[in-house]
Parts: C-alpha cells; sequence; structure tokens
C-alpha cells in the first residue's frame, strides 16, 4: 500500500513539476492556454511559482499534507477557470482526476492519514 502512494504521488509530482516549469518558461502552449481560459499572460508565472512550492511541499513527507492543500487549492482554481471558459469536459475531469490522485497517494503513503481519515467497513 505505501509502495502504491508512493508511486501515484511520484507520478502526481512529475506531472506537477512539468507544468509549473512549463509557466514559469512562459512556453507558447501554456500562454495560449492561460490567454483562452480568460487569464491575464501576466499571472502565468505566479500561478506556475505557487504551483512549483505546492508541489515541492507535496514532495517533502513533513509538509506533504500542506503541500496536498495547496495543490488542491490550485486544481480546485483549474476547475472552476476551465468551467467558466466552458473548456472542453476533459479539461475538468483531469484537474478533478489528479486532484483525487494527490490525497490518494498520501493517504496510501501516510500511516497517520490512514489513522486521522479510517475508511470504515460494513460490521456484520
Amino acid at each position: 500500500m505505501v509502495w502504491t502512494g508512493r508511486v501515484i504521488s511520484g507520478l502526481v509530482i512529475l506531472f506537477m513539476l512539468f507544468d509549473s516549469i512549463t509557466k514559469l518558461l512562459k512556453m507558447q502552449q501554456v500562454i495560449d492556454a492561460t490567454i483562452r481560459i480568460g487569464f491575464p499572460v501576466s499571472t502565468i508565472v505566479g500561478i506556475g511559482l505557487a504551483l512549483l512550492i505546492g508541489t515541492i511541499l507535496y514532495a517533502i513527507p513533513q509538509t506533504a499534507v500542506l503541500g496536498a492543500v495547496l495543490l488542491t487549492g490550485h486544481l480546485g482554481g483549474a476547475v472552476a477557470a476551465n468551467v467558466r471558459a466552458q473548456s472542453p469536459i476533459f479539461n475538468t475531469v483531469f484537474a478533478i482526476t489528479f486532484g483525487v490522485l494527490v490525497w490518494l497517494g498520501l493517504y496510501l503513503r501516510e500511516p497517520r492519514l490512514r489513522a486521522l481519515l479510517p475508511l470504515r467497513t460494513r460490521q456484520p
């Protein structure tokens, strides 16, 4: 279970690092997507920096819960922006899926979180 959580979290971290770096480098695809969903180009670097900080915090075991909260906020904003811009449903589902994966990976790799939020089983 712990290794499954580490693999899921690792994939989330890799994707988020990639996403934040493309924003910090202001790649053309990022600029086009940002304009398409209604944000000014001047916000790209700030969003990328916030995403990078959240991802780093998520990767460090001692600050992983804080990182998960920050990444959830980022992904929630992505959902809201995509819904507002009437983007294809795939974009919204993708952001929601990554939000679930952030917490699933953390839940599986962090026994203290499992103790705090135990899954209940049916009583016979």
